[in-house]
């Protein structure tokens, strides 16, 4: 099992929790929002820097930006976990693009005001 802490206000952000959903039948991931209460207490558990930038935690560490969303697609279904190969690059190159997209993330998809609440089955998978 593993935890995925995302951004809760960002369009663009719960679209990419719906991916992994989608491409994640055994429910190897849960998921929380970064600004929950649960999200604040593993950041605090994990030592986590300030971020807003979505968060893996797995098997007792976390990981941030590019290096989190590959070990994701890593356990995705379909051709996604081929993604994983990208990690032999450096992060410092892989975070330039991941940076660009999160920067700009709420200009480009908007912002929540409210959550939508997910179905019963799914709503097992958020903590």
């Amino acid at each position: 099992m593993a935890i995925v802490l995302f951004d809760g206000e960002c369009h663009f952000c719960d679209a990419s929790v719906q991916f992994i959903i989608k491409r994640d039948p055994k429910g190897y991931f849960q998921f929380a929002s970064l600004q929950s209460e649960i999200g604040q207490e593993l950041l605090a558990r994990y030592h986590v820097p300030p971020t807003d930038s979505i968060v893996l935690i797995e098997k007792e560490r976390y990981f941030l930006q590019s290096t989190a969303a590959l070990k994701i697609a890593r356990r995705l279904q379909g051709g996604w976990r081929y993604a994983y190969v990208f990690i032999a690059v450096p992060a410092i190159i892989r975070n330039v693009a991941y940076k660009i997209v999160a920067k700009n993330r709420y200009r480009w998809f908007g912002k929540k005001e409210v959550c939508e609440l997910p179905s019963k089955e799914i709503r097992q998978r958020f903590l």
